[in-house]
């Protein structure tokens, strides 16, 4: 070890008193071997047009704010490819994905879960989407809007035409209830209002069923704004439903809104075809 450090200073030693050998830069080259590579580099560009120079650095930011930007827009974006049948407790929605599916009657009992199934529509373009049957119980509704409003292409929302007098305010309270959700307003989806069981002699037709949720929509709409005034002072806090000073109409919606009549079961009961022609044609359009 001794014999070695003798040769390595003997040698330095030479190196110093070797004519033309700058031992500051072989110590510096040794300490960083990419100085050569980098005087070069610094070189050119002390040689380009400062012009140029900035030319590419405005480049260079330009592509690194759009990788960025897009990656932000894509990470948010949901592809909205559900179709959701909403509606009271008995109003026929489980019947109406059955037959929307397979056109078979099927016997059904209230949901206490969704259920899911692809569905292809009656359109040239072969367009599918997801058919989701969401619960119509009050207590269950709430939390699989919820998980499934952003998906949602299309709310079709079912109304039992046979005892509508009596459920009017009910079926105005959850409309109102999805069409202030802040997601729904933003994604638009397209609604249809499928006024459903019109094969009952004491159905409501689907012209009667809309005037009266407008009617009942409008009220809904001038107590809860004053509810939230009573308590932050603001009726800000939620989606202002259809336009301010006006009584409420469908039309003043940002969606597409349609309302139309069919009957799941059908005019000839369980052995005959459900009448739903209207709304098929409907989800061909989405």
């Amino acid at each position: 070890e001794e014999r070695r450090r003798v040769l390595s200073e003997v040698t330095v030693a030479d190196m110093a008193t070797e004519p033309g050998i700058n031992m500051e830069a072989t110590i510096d080259a040794r300490e960083n071997p990419f100085e050569p590579y980098l005087d070069a580099l610094k070189k050119v560009l002390e040689d380009q047009d400062p012009i140029f120079m900035i030319g590419i650095v405005v480049s260079l930011a330009v592509v690194v704010i759009t990788v960025v930007f897009l990656k932000y827009i894509l990470s948010r974006k949901t592809v909205q490819s559900a179709v959701l049948l909403v509606g009271l407790c008995d109003s026929g929605k489980t019947l109406l994905f059955s037959r929307l599916l397979s056109g078979k009657f099927k016997k059904t009992q209230t949901s206490i879960t969704d259920s899911s199934a692809p569905y292809k529509a009656k359109n040239e373009r072969g367009s599918s989407w997801i058919l989701i049957d969401l619960p119509g119980h009050d207590s269950l509704r709430p939390q699989y809007v919820e998980k499934f409003k952003s998906a949602a292409r299309a709310m079709v929302f079912v109304v039992d035409s046979a005892i509508f007098q009596k459920e009017v305010r009910d079926v105005a309270e959850f409309l109102y209830f999805l069409l202030t959700d802040s997601v729904v307003s933003r994604n638009v989806p397209s609604l249809i209002v499928a006024c459903n069981k019109q094969d009952i002699t004491m159905a409501k037709s689907a012209k009667l069923i809309r005037q009266q949720l407008e009617k009942e929509m409008n009220t809904l709409r001038v107590t809860r704004s004053a509810a939230l005034s009573a308590q932050d002072g603001s009726a800000g806090a939620s989606v202002h439903l259809g336009k301010k000073g006006k009584d409420f109409e469908f039309s003043q919606l940002p969606m597409k809104v349609e309302f139309l009549e069919c009957s799941a079961r059908g005019s000839k009961g369980e052995d005959g075809e459900a009448d739903i022609a209207s709304l098929e044609k409907s989800l061909a359009l989405l």
